[in-house]
């Protein structure tokens, strides 16, 4: 980040992470443009527009959608510096040979085809205004197959192979692009789901958006394609 200038484009605003992730920047003086489905889950997150908070509600899956927002965040602050691809989810699934064609796309489309519609969207004006940060959220799951997760593991890997890519094609220009890979992450409804399971070994949102926040500041301008564990106790 450049200072109070500085504009974060955040996908999935409105969950946990991206809650976290949103209010990391806010305490850095960020103008915040926060993206997410529905504008009222935006709003019970973040209450209402500021001149420093735009609440975009976005489609990811349409590209036309992810351009008209990132032409919004330009008419709005200018510029965009950082874009934090936090939109995503997980499901556990059947073996692969028993995996339908519903469930392989849920997860690819919206595990990677976020990831694709809002650098086509977003990285042209960074190309423009000389650079920027770019940091997506693989998993750490994502380094290797496990049974009955095909599909989630398969969509996370693609998006660490997209963050090796987009960085070779793109650190030459200014733009750093690098993923971080959580183990779970302590939310309501991981422990709703696991309670037998014990959360303070889980991946703390803030602690996630701490590194989130390194990799989008100059502290991180030599690091490019790095694909970084955050595993808290597990």
């Amino acid at each position: 980040m450049k200072g109070m200038a500085s504009t974060v484009f955040i996908t999935g605003a409105a969950g946990n992470l991206g809650r976290a992730v949103a209010n990391a920047f806010a305490q850095r003086d960020a103008n915040l443009v926060l993206v997410d489905v529905q504008r009222t889950a935006l709003e019970k997150a973040f209450g209402t527009d500021t001149d420093r908070r735009l609440l975009a509600a976005t489609n990811l899956l349409e590209q036309a959608a992810a351009d008209a927002t990132v032409s919004k965040a330009l008419e709005r602050f200018g510029r965009i510096d950082v874009v934090c691809n936090i939109a995503g989810g997980f499901r556990m699934g059947p073996a692969v040979h028993e995996t339908k064609d519903a469930d392989w796309n849920f997860l690819f489309d919206l595990n990677a085809k976020t990831v694709l519609h809002v650098s086509r969207a977003a990285v042209p004006a960074m190309l423009r205004s000389g650079g920027g940060k770019i940091v997506n959220v693989g998993a750490y799951a994502a380094q290797k197959g496990a049974a009955a997760m095909g599909a989630y593991i398969a969509s996370k890997s693609a998006v660490i192979r997209i963050t090796e890519t987009m960085a070779a094609e793109l650190r030459e220009k200014n733009i750093n692009v690098n993923c971080v890979l959580p183990t779970i992450i302590d939310t309501p409804e991981n422990r709703a789901a696991m309670p037998q399971a014990d959360p303070q070994r889980w991946v703390a949102p803030q602690d996630l958006a701490a590194v989130i926040v390194f990799l989008a500041s100059e502290a991180a301008r030599a690091v490019h394609g790095a694909a970084i564990p955050v595993t808290g106790l597990s």
